[in-house]
């Protein structure tokens, strides 16, 4: 019994052992695949700003225009292409700033025909002439000498003479003597700065009176200047810096006129002048006679007088200094 029992055993392990293992298989979900994001969508940009535009009303003259804009007349007669500068239609639209924006600065552009000299690796390189005045053949030279500053400067010494005889045929024969030092390089001159206008970029001017006188009408939004009471011929002052753009008698109630534009900001105003004495695109300084008091198109002699920013005017005793 205890034989068939270990038989029965050895059987039962050795079928144990001729089985093979189940095979393992790994059922691991696969990675997930990487969210790709789209780039945003670039914001499109902010549209351009409108041209400002003026429409031409009746009794409007281009000078009128001007200066309640604050803009020199030849201007707007450039940006909208008039032949005639006297002459407006009723209903007509003017473009009010330059088409286009602003002309891009010379200075950024990038210099044309400028040849930039490649560096050498050495001192330069010296030609020399292959034969003398009496056709005597040169050799060059057979002997070494070691190297010093003062044979480097010898020898530079040298060969500069003939390359000097060459450029000056009439200069009279130099006695010899000791090599002279070579000569400073001339630096070029600098181009001299374009003339900057008279006016100023500042927003605040430094005013002054155009005339000595009694104020006999202030500021109102009606006469949109002061009044100043004087005597024929007096003198009328410019009072700040900038650049004439009108003088005349284009506008009708002031008279003989003269406007100065002293900055993209301010422009002042002279009316009923009996003599001007500047003229258009003409330069002027704070204090420079432009003009001699009168009475034109007024019932007295007296200087109207206008202070207008950005073409808006304001009273101009907010400004002038306390007589």
């Amino acid at each position: 019994m205890r034989r068939v029992l270990a038989i029965f055993l050895v059987a039962v392990l050795a079928g144990c052992a001729a089985r093979r293992p189940a095979p393992v298989v790994e059922r691991m979900q696969p990675a997930p695949a990487p969210v790709v994001q789209a780039p945003p969508t670039p914001e499109p940009p902010p549209p351009p700003a409108p041209t400002p535009t003026y429409t031409v009303k009746r009794g409007d003259t281009l000078v009128s225009i001007a200066l309640a804009n604050g803009l020199d007349y030849r201007d707007i007669a450039a940006w909208n292409n008039l032949a005639n500068v006297n002459r407006l239609e009723i209903g007509q639209v003017l473009v009010m700033a330059p088409p286009g924006g602003a002309a891009p600065s010379a200075a950024a552009a990038p210099a044309a025909n400028v040849i930039t000299p490649l560096a050498t690796a050495g001192p330069p390189i010296e030609a020399r002439p292959i034969s003398n005045s009496t056709g005597t053949k040169v050799e060059p030279r057979a002997s070494k000498v070691p190297y010093s500053d003062r044979a480097l400067a010898q020898l530079s010494a040298e060969a500069a003479g003939p390359a000097l005889a060459a450029a000056s045929p009439e200069a009279a024969p130099s006695t010899p003597g000791p090599a002279a030092a070579p000569a400073a390089p001339v630096a070029p001159t600098p181009a001299p700065e374009p003339p900057k206008p008279a006016g100023t970029d500042k927003e605040d001017l430094d005013w002054m009176w155009p005339v000595k006188g009694k104020v006999i009408a202030p500021f109102s939004e009606a006469t949109k200047g002061m009044d100043i009471a004087g005597k024929k011929g007096a003198p009328v002052l410019a009072a700040a810096s900038g650049r004439v753009v009108y003088a005349g008698v284009g506008l009708r109630g002031y008279g003989q006129l003269v406007i100065i534009k002293h900055n993209e900001t301010w422009l002042s105003a002279y009316a009923h002048n009996d003599k001007i004495l500047v003229k258009e695109q003409q330069d002027v300084r704070k204090g420079q006679k432009i003009a001699e008091m009168g009475s034109t198109d007024a019932d007295q002699v007296k200087l109207h007088f206008e202070v207008r920013r950005q073409g808006k005017p304001v009273d101009p005793a907010k400004y002038l200094p306390a007589m």
